[in-house]
């Protein structure tokens, strides 16, 4: 860790730091630009899961409107505990914010894992059977199968967001993965979003960053 900048050790952390060192060898030139390099492709990978999240949330939540009958359908759907506990929570951070609070704030409060959860095997008999099927009109899968990929790209949002690496990862395969499951909801939204998707030229440049012969920009 000595050949990497103090200023670098000190405001990004040491144990942090020490990840791209061991990816690299003991490298630390090659350390520190794969440290950029994984912030770029995370930064690439912001907006296919912008789309994927908003795309499952509102399809998830207007199925289930459409079934329940009102817009604040978890009042009167079968959650379990954990999904009731999520619920109250997404309304007191609310009602901190707002002095009135609307279904909608709600719904957006709730997390990628919330929605997610509902397709998990416990809520095979509540949710997917009778009404969340619909909700993937170009799927034509097992619940299962969705729900492991929805959950493990819910893991490698989650790593993004909270600043983690994810250069070890086969990010060709979590691109099309997002891809994959953004068109079981949308195709056109899918679309839209490749046209303007950045990651495989980011995917692309990884060996000349490491190299050197291209810096890392986000």
């Amino acid at each position: 860790m000595s050949r990497l900048p103090e200023w670098m050790q000190n405001s990004l952390s040491r144990p942090r730091l020490r990840r791209s060192i061991r990816a690299a060898r003991g490298d630390a030139r090659v350390a520190v630009r794969l440290y950029w390099w994984n912030v770029e492709v995370s930064a690439a990978l912001f907006g296919p899961l912008h789309c994927l999240e908003l795309a499952l949330r509102n399809a998830l939540h207007n199925t289930l409107v459409h079934h329940y009958g009102t817009r604040g359908w978890w009042s009167v759907a079968p959650l379990n505990e954990h999904g009731k506990k999520l619920v109250d929570d997404a309304h007191r951070s609310c009602r901190r914010r707002r002095v009135r609070t609307t279904e909608d704030d709600v719904v957006a409060e709730l997390s990628f894992g919330f929605w997610v959860s509902l397709l998990s095997r416990g809520y095979d008999r509540h949710f997917w059977v009778p009404v969340l099927h619909r909700a993937f009109p170009h799927y034509r899968g097992r619940r299962d199968r969705l729900y492991d990929e929805l959950f493990s790209v819910v893991l490698l949002r989650n790593r993004i967001m909270h600043h983690e690496p994810v250069h070890h990862r086969d990010l060709a395969a979590d691109h099309a993965k997002i891809y994959r499951l953004l068109g079981y909801l949308s195709p056109e939204l899918a679309k839209e979003a490749q046209a303007m998707d950045r990651f495989p030229a980011v995917l692309a440049a990884r060996g000349e960053v490491l190299r050197g012969t291209r810096p890392p920009q986000f």
